[in-house]
Protein backbone atom coordinates (compact mmCIF):
# COMPACT_ATOMS: atom_id res chain seq x y z
CA UNK A 1 0.00 0.00 0.00
CA UNK A 2 1.43 3.22 -1.04
CA UNK A 3 2.33 6.03 1.22
CA UNK A 4 1.04 9.45 0.86
CA UNK A 5 3.13 12.34 0.54
CA UNK A 6 1.96 15.97 1.31
CA UNK A 7 1.84 18.05 -1.43
CA UNK A 8 4.86 19.76 -2.63
CA UNK A 9 3.42 22.33 -4.59
CA UNK A 10 2.63 24.13 -1.16
CA UNK A 11 5.96 24.77 -0.07
CA UNK A 12 6.88 26.73 -3.16
CA UNK A 13 4.05 29.17 -2.89
CA UNK A 14 6.15 30.73 0.05
CA UNK A 15 8.88 32.47 -1.35
CA UNK A 16 7.26 33.72 -4.72
CA UNK A 17 4.59 35.45 -2.65
CA UNK A 18 7.70 36.53 -0.07
CA UNK A 19 9.50 37.53 -3.45
CA UNK A 20 7.31 39.12 -5.63
CA UNK A 21 6.27 41.49 -2.44
CA UNK A 22 9.95 41.76 -1.61
CA UNK A 23 10.09 43.22 -5.12
CA UNK A 24 7.53 45.27 -5.16
CA UNK A 25 8.97 46.89 -1.47
CA UNK A 26 12.03 47.75 -3.01
CA UNK A 27 10.30 49.39 -6.49
CA UNK A 28 8.51 51.86 -3.78
CA UNK A 29 11.61 52.32 -2.09
CA UNK A 30 13.21 53.93 -5.05
CA UNK A 31 10.43 55.62 -6.23
CA UNK A 32 9.85 57.27 -2.92
CA UNK A 33 13.62 58.01 -2.80
CA UNK A 34 13.86 59.73 -5.92
CA UNK A 35 10.46 61.30 -5.19
CA UNK A 36 11.69 62.87 -2.14
CA UNK A 37 15.37 63.95 -3.82
CA UNK A 38 13.39 65.83 -6.73
CA UNK A 39 12.59 68.94 -4.32
CA UNK A 40 16.56 69.36 -3.11
CA UNK A 41 18.03 68.97 -7.09
CA UNK A 42 14.96 71.76 -7.92
CA UNK A 43 16.85 73.79 -5.12
CA UNK A 44 19.91 73.67 -6.34
CA UNK A 45 19.18 74.23 -9.49
CA UNK A 46 17.52 77.64 -8.65
CA UNK A 47 20.13 78.65 -6.52
CA UNK A 48 22.63 77.98 -9.60
CA UNK A 49 20.16 80.47 -11.62
CA UNK A 50 20.38 82.83 -8.78
CA UNK A 51 24.41 82.71 -8.75
CA UNK A 52 24.90 82.64 -12.55
CA UNK A 53 22.58 85.87 -12.45
CA UNK A 54 24.31 87.46 -10.01
CA UNK A 55 27.90 86.79 -11.26
CA UNK A 56 26.68 88.22 -14.99
CA UNK A 57 25.27 91.47 -13.10
CA UNK A 58 28.87 91.92 -11.53
CA UNK A 59 30.88 91.20 -14.52
CA UNK A 60 28.46 93.34 -16.49
CA UNK A 61 29.07 96.04 -14.07
CA UNK A 62 33.11 95.96 -14.40
CA UNK A 63 32.59 96.39 -18.01
CA UNK A 64 30.84 99.45 -17.93
CA UNK A 65 33.45 100.93 -15.50
CA UNK A 66 36.37 99.99 -17.72
CA UNK A 67 34.85 101.31 -20.59
CA UNK A 68 34.40 104.47 -18.18
CA UNK A 69 37.50 104.35 -17.31
CA UNK A 70 38.71 104.49 -20.65
CA UNK A 71 36.97 106.83 -22.38
CA UNK A 72 38.30 109.49 -19.19
CA UNK A 73 41.77 108.47 -20.19
CA UNK A 74 41.18 108.88 -23.83
CA UNK A 75 39.41 112.22 -23.25
CA UNK A 76 42.63 113.69 -20.67
CA UNK A 77 44.93 112.42 -23.84
CA UNK A 78 42.79 114.03 -26.33
CA UNK A 79 42.89 117.64 -24.09
CA UNK A 80 46.68 117.13 -23.25
CA UNK A 81 47.09 117.19 -26.86
CA UNK A 82 45.40 120.03 -27.90
CA UNK A 83 46.88 121.86 -24.99
CA UNK A 84 50.56 121.14 -26.06
CA UNK A 85 49.14 122.21 -29.90
CA UNK A 86 47.99 125.58 -28.87
CA UNK A 87 50.74 126.49 -26.74
CA UNK A 88 53.24 125.49 -29.73
CA UNK A 89 51.21 128.02 -31.35
CA UNK A 90 51.14 130.63 -29.03
CA UNK A 91 55.46 130.35 -29.46
CA UNK A 92 55.25 131.78 -32.56
CA UNK A 93 53.58 135.07 -31.37
CA UNK A 94 55.88 137.95 -30.65
CA UNK A 95 57.76 138.53 -27.63
CA UNK A 96 55.45 141.17 -26.36
CA UNK A 97 52.06 138.35 -26.30
CA UNK A 98 53.86 135.21 -24.44
CA UNK A 99 54.91 137.69 -21.21
CA UNK A 100 51.36 136.45 -20.02
CA UNK A 101 49.45 133.24 -20.33
CA UNK A 102 47.12 133.31 -23.02
CA UNK A 103 43.11 131.35 -23.08
CA UNK A 104 43.15 128.93 -26.46
CA UNK A 105 40.22 131.40 -27.60
CA UNK A 106 43.27 134.48 -27.04
CA UNK A 107 45.48 132.61 -28.30
CA UNK A 108 43.78 132.06 -31.85
CA UNK A 109 42.60 135.31 -32.01
CA UNK A 110 45.88 136.73 -31.65
CA UNK A 111 47.23 134.47 -33.91
CA UNK A 112 44.75 135.60 -36.38
CA UNK A 113 46.04 139.18 -35.78
CA UNK A 114 49.73 138.35 -36.22
CA UNK A 115 49.33 136.37 -39.60
CA UNK A 116 48.43 139.62 -41.51
CA UNK A 117 51.31 141.55 -39.85
CA UNK A 118 53.59 139.24 -40.48
CA UNK A 119 52.50 139.00 -44.37
CA UNK A 120 52.98 142.69 -44.48
CA UNK A 121 56.47 142.78 -43.00
CA UNK A 122 57.13 139.94 -45.50
CA UNK A 123 56.10 142.28 -48.71
CA UNK A 124 57.71 145.55 -47.09
CA UNK A 125 61.03 143.68 -46.95
CA UNK A 126 60.96 142.01 -50.89
CA UNK A 127 59.67 145.40 -51.79
CA UNK A 128 63.54 147.10 -50.00
CA UNK A 129 65.12 143.97 -51.56
CA UNK A 130 64.08 145.28 -54.72
CA UNK A 131 64.95 148.52 -53.99
CA UNK A 132 68.23 148.11 -53.02
CA UNK A 133 69.04 145.59 -55.93
CA UNK A 134 67.79 148.03 -57.94
CA UNK A 135 69.58 151.34 -56.39
CA UNK A 136 72.91 149.31 -56.41
CA UNK A 137 72.81 148.26 -60.42
CA UNK A 138 72.10 151.85 -60.93
CA UNK A 139 75.25 153.34 -59.47
CA UNK A 140 77.48 150.92 -60.66
CA UNK A 141 76.80 151.68 -63.94
CA UNK A 142 77.57 154.91 -63.24
CA UNK A 143 80.52 154.65 -61.28
CA UNK A 144 82.00 151.90 -63.85
CA UNK A 145 81.67 153.37 -67.69
CA UNK A 146 83.61 150.14 -68.47
CA UNK A 147 80.80 147.82 -67.64
CA UNK A 148 79.03 147.48 -71.57
CA UNK A 149 82.48 145.93 -72.20
CA UNK A 150 82.66 143.22 -69.86
CA UNK A 151 78.74 142.44 -70.71
CA UNK A 152 80.16 142.01 -74.22
CA UNK A 153 82.38 139.40 -72.79
CA UNK A 154 80.07 137.60 -71.13
CA UNK A 155 80.69 138.85 -67.50
CA UNK A 156 79.67 140.69 -64.91
CA UNK A 157 80.69 143.44 -62.72
CA UNK A 158 78.61 143.28 -59.77
CA UNK A 159 75.96 140.44 -58.40
CA UNK A 160 73.90 140.89 -55.56
CA UNK A 161 71.82 139.18 -53.11
CA UNK A 162 69.96 138.83 -50.14
CA UNK A 163 68.53 137.00 -47.99
CA UNK A 164 66.21 137.09 -45.30
CA UNK A 165 67.18 136.21 -41.44
CA UNK A 166 63.96 137.24 -39.34
CA UNK A 167 62.83 139.56 -36.75
CA UNK A 168 63.30 142.45 -39.73
CA UNK A 169 66.89 141.59 -40.32
CA UNK A 170 68.17 140.23 -43.79
CA UNK A 171 71.63 140.17 -45.44
CA UNK A 172 73.11 141.39 -48.36
CA UNK A 173 75.53 139.92 -50.47
CA UNK A 174 77.68 142.07 -52.99
CA UNK A 175 79.96 140.45 -55.32
CA UNK A 176 82.14 142.90 -57.62
CA UNK A 177 85.33 143.69 -58.74
CA UNK A 178 88.20 144.05 -57.01
CA UNK A 179 88.97 147.43 -58.53
CA UNK A 180 85.33 148.93 -58.15
CA UNK A 181 86.80 149.87 -54.36
CA UNK A 182 83.69 152.80 -53.82
CA UNK A 183 81.08 149.59 -53.81
CA UNK A 184 81.20 148.71 -49.73
CA UNK A 185 80.53 153.05 -48.76
CA UNK A 186 78.20 153.35 -52.11
CA UNK A 187 76.16 150.47 -50.81
CA UNK A 188 75.94 151.75 -46.96
CA UNK A 189 75.29 154.85 -47.97
CA UNK A 190 72.26 153.46 -49.79
CA UNK A 191 71.10 151.05 -46.94
CA UNK A 192 70.84 154.49 -44.51
CA UNK A 193 69.10 156.71 -47.33
CA UNK A 194 66.53 154.09 -47.34
CA UNK A 195 66.25 154.18 -43.32
CA UNK A 196 67.97 151.09 -42.60
CA UNK A 197 70.25 150.02 -39.93
CA UNK A 198 73.72 148.55 -40.64
CA UNK A 199 74.33 145.92 -37.78
CA UNK A 200 77.67 144.63 -39.42
CA UNK A 201 79.67 144.47 -41.88
CA UNK A 202 82.80 142.42 -43.21
CA UNK A 203 84.32 141.34 -46.87
CA UNK A 204 87.06 138.86 -48.30
CA UNK A 205 88.79 138.57 -51.29
CA UNK A 206 88.54 135.67 -53.46
CA UNK A 207 91.42 133.37 -54.76
CA UNK A 208 93.76 135.37 -57.37
CA UNK A 209 92.55 138.57 -55.68
CA UNK A 210 90.10 139.47 -59.09
CA UNK A 211 87.12 139.96 -57.33
CA UNK A 212 85.94 141.07 -53.73
CA UNK A 213 82.81 140.01 -51.87
CA UNK A 214 81.59 142.43 -49.02
CA UNK A 215 78.53 141.23 -46.41
CA UNK A 216 76.19 143.21 -44.94
CA UNK A 217 74.29 142.55 -41.86
CA UNK A 218 70.87 145.06 -42.28
CA UNK A 219 67.86 145.76 -40.29
CA UNK A 220 64.86 147.30 -41.42
CA UNK A 221 63.36 150.37 -38.97
CA UNK A 222 59.46 150.39 -38.64
CA UNK A 223 57.82 153.64 -37.81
Amino acid sequence: MLESWPPTFSTFDWPLEDSLSHEQTITYRETETSDSLLPSRLSCLQVENRNSALFGAVGGGDSSMVRKLHHNASERDRRKRVSNLFSSLGSLLPASDQTKRLSIPATVSSVLKYIPELRKELDELVQKKEELISRIARQTELVQPEKQRTLATGGSLSAVSAVPLGDGEFGVQISTIKANKAMSSMAIQIVEEDGLLLLNSSSFESFGGSRIFYHLHLQVLFL
